[in-house]
């Protein structure tokens, strides 16, 4: 069933929200529903499987998180030592702490529990507040399936599952591990999966998860925000720096967001910035996890004015006020030039996005410029602009490679992808042990490290009965 042309509603009023959340919605200021929260919240409160598309920044958090709510309050079955009753998942740790942040705010007037589980975070505090039990579980992947294998987790009494930026845990390689927990679900249970974008590797998992799901579409696939000023900036390699530098001059004391492709240059491009006198800081996935936090709460109180970030971080960054966002690297993927845009124009109000371009990424722009579906301004009122001719543009192809010479001499060079090599390989264990001893199977054989600095054993999730 494909929901996209049903009228918008005008209110929050107008969804039949009980009064605890329309009392937390005007206490944060919201009167207006976002286009994906008026199709959706209607069918979500119905029980139906749900596949929502939306462009990054339209609200999609609350867009299940207030009919998840209700369901709950209505239902008013007390919470269960380890036995959640919703478990939402997210690919990182930055998202999941932002659905929490939500809950929070939404749940103020509600006697519901949640908790949020994450890879890099303490096991003991998380125990903690699993053995009291809670209503809602957020989590990310593998720190969950460290909480499974211990038993301080369990399924038997979890009827709705949610998958948070549902492209990105695939991404991640979490596919194996996402429909065996869903396997382990009762079976009657709700499915719902959101995010910005949909590709069609997803199509599989769709097929495996969800029964006869509500398609709710408010934008198209790969189109960013129509509240999002973009522009190219034509400029050679050795002047990013200085243009960067025109380009907050431009701006300042305003939020901006800077980003690169790996986490050197993160940190290379942070510390030149910060000698030239900016108030910076960066985020990337080898960041400890409570040196992330600190950051995002100094850029979002305001406290430093520029934040440069990778992009397993992109989808994490939801902070009002972002006016800028830059990005010193075209990245070869154009789904993560969708997100990292996403970052400012959010919530209805407008931003700018400024992409460097050098003759050797032209091609690159003008995959964007296909993926996207428009054309992006190449703007030329700046010092460093450079002329690309036609010809120079179509014998261009996309290229991937990525010198530098910000901060330090030489530079790094190579591809950048953001899941190689923006992965925490350096971050501590996920809290991995022996197993609780509840007869479930656990994760053997070779360990790797996934962005959340989680520890990731073979793909096979075993299939738990119930404790």
């Amino acid at each position: 069933m494909l929901l996209k042309e049903l009228s918008c509603m005008t209110q929050f009023s107008e969804l039949n929200l009980i009064e605890p959340l329309q009392r937390a919605i005007d206490a944060q200021g919201f009167t207006t529903p976002t286009a994906i929260q008026s199709k959706t919240i209607p069918a979500l409160m119905e029980g139906k499987d749900v596949i929502g598309l939306s462009q990054t920044g339209g609200g999609k958090t609350a867009a299940f998180v207030l009919p998840l709510l209700q369901r709950l309050f209505e239902r008013n079955e007390r919470y269960v030592a380890n036995h959640p009753q919703a478990l939402i998942l997210a690919p990182t740790r930055e998202i999941a702490m932002q659905i929490g942040h939500v809950l929070r705010g939404l749940s103020k007037f509600l006697p519901i529990r949640y908790t949020t589980v994450t890879g890099g975070a303490p096991m003991f505090p998380q125990f903690r507040d699993l053995n009291r039990g809670v209503h809602i579980l957020v989590a990310t992947p593998g720190r969950l399936i460290d909480h499974v294998n211990r038993g301080s987790v369990k399924f038997d009494h979890t009827t709705t599952l949610i998958l948070d930026e549902a492209d990105r845990m695939l991404d991640l390689g979490f596919s194996d591990e996402v429909v065996e927990i869903a396997n382990s679900l009762p079976t009657e249970h709700q499915t719902v999966l959101f995010s910005a974008t949909m590709p069609k590797s997803v199509d599989r998992l769709i097929t495996q998860l969800l029964k006869d799901p509500v398609r709710i579409e408010t934008a198209k696939e790969s189109t960013t925000a129509a509240n999002v000023t973009q522009r190219a900036f034509y400029v050679h390699g050795g002047q990013k720096q200085a243009l960067l530098s025109h380009i907050l001059d431009k701006h300042p004391g305003e939020r901006v967001l800077v980003f690169m492709q790996t986490k050197a240059e993160c940190d290379r491009w942070s510390d030149a910035l910060r000698e030239d006198g900016r108030r910076v800081d960066a985020i990337h996935g080898d960041k400890q996890q409570r040196i992330r936090t600190k950051v995002m709460n100094k850029f979002r109180r305001g406290d430093i004015d520029v934040l440069v970030a990778t992009d397993v971080a992109a989808r994490g960054i939801d902070v009002q006020g972002i006016k800028v966002v830059v990005n010193i690297d075209l990245p070869t993927d154009p789904e993560n030039y969708v997100h990292r845009i996403g970052r400012t124009g959010r919530a209805e109000a407008t931003g700018d996005a400024y992409s460097f371009c050098s003759p050797k990424e032209i091609g690159t722009l003008k995959r964007i410029e296909k993926s996207i579906r428009q054309d992006i301004t190449v703007e030329k009122d700046h010092p460093f602009h450079v002329e690309i001719s036609k010809r120079d543009a179509n014998s261009q192809r996309p290229n991937n490679r990525r010198g530098r010479n910000f901060g330090k001499p030489g530079g790094n060079r190579g591809r950048g992808g953001p899941g190689r090599n923006d992965s925490n390989r350096n971050g501590g264990p996920g809290g991995r042990g022996r197993s609780a001893g509840n007869g479930n199977g656990n994760f053997g054989g070779r360990q790797a490290q996934n962005a959340n600095g989680e520890n990731r054993s073979q793909k096979k999730f075993t299939k738990r009965q119930a404790a």
